[in-house]
């Protein structure tokens, strides 16, 4: 079975995404870049994360021909394609419906540095146009908005996140859930103080060292 590992770790992760509440039932996806293959791992389309097994996983070709696979690919594949073959920094994708995020993306409004943690995206979680799921717009409008940002709000729809692996893409998704919960809240009791860009720069370089080095 090509790509056995990644199409694991889609199984893996698409359960962290319930257990951890960032999505709900077939909602959402995941897609990793094995850049040694020139192959990508995608959840196929309307499955039930809970039932998905490693089998059901599509194998694409980067240009989103299926290599192996039975099943059809994610109704997102077009913006999974686009962000992974434009962004040679990042070899995963994960795109939820997670509620705080989605719901300041149904305002309508991006996400400011209202926490520190925001610094997993960068120095805001930047917000796309909305289009139709699936579409070509759609896609042309996340790639416009995202830069080399690590995570992307998605008008009226959700978010996605990027990664240099699935764990980290993943982690981006989990850290801007809580930063959009305080923001969230902060709005229902007035005003948030807003960090500096220059506050977000400090905390961007004291990224790049946090946690274990090898």
């Amino acid at each position: 079975m090509k790509l056995e590992e990644e199409r694991n770790l889609i199984v893996e992760y698409g359960k962290k995404l319930i257990a951890s509440q960032l999505t709900t039932g077939s909602g959402g996806n995941l897609s990793i870049f094995n850049r040694k293959e020139n192959l990508i791992a995608i959840k196929p389309s309307g499955m039930d994360y809970l039932l998905m097994q490693p089998e059901d996983v599509v194998v694409l070709s980067p240009d989103g021909s299926i290599v192996e696979g039975s099943r059809q690919p994610s109704s997102e594949t077009k913006f999974h394609l686009a962000l992974l073959n434009r962004r040679t920094d990042i070899n995963a994708v994960v795109h939820t419906h997670q509620v705080y995020a989605t719901t300041i993306a149904c305002m309508n409004w991006e996400l400011p540095a209202v926490h520190y943690l925001v610094g997993f995206s960068g120095n805001k979680v930047p917000l796309a146009k909305y289009a139709t799921y699936g579409s070509q717009e759609l896609s042309d409008n996340i790639l416009e908005a995202i830069g080399n940002y690590n995570a992307c709000l998605m008008a009226n729809h959700g978010i996605v996140t990027v990664g240099a692996s699935i764990l980290s893409a993943f982690a981006v998704a989990e850290e801007i859930e809580l930063v959009a919960r305080l923001y969230v809240q902060c709005k229902s009791m007035g005003e948030p103080v807003i960090l500096s860009k220059e506050e977000m720069v400090v905390v961007g370089e004291k990224f790049k060292t946090y946690g274990q080095r090898r």
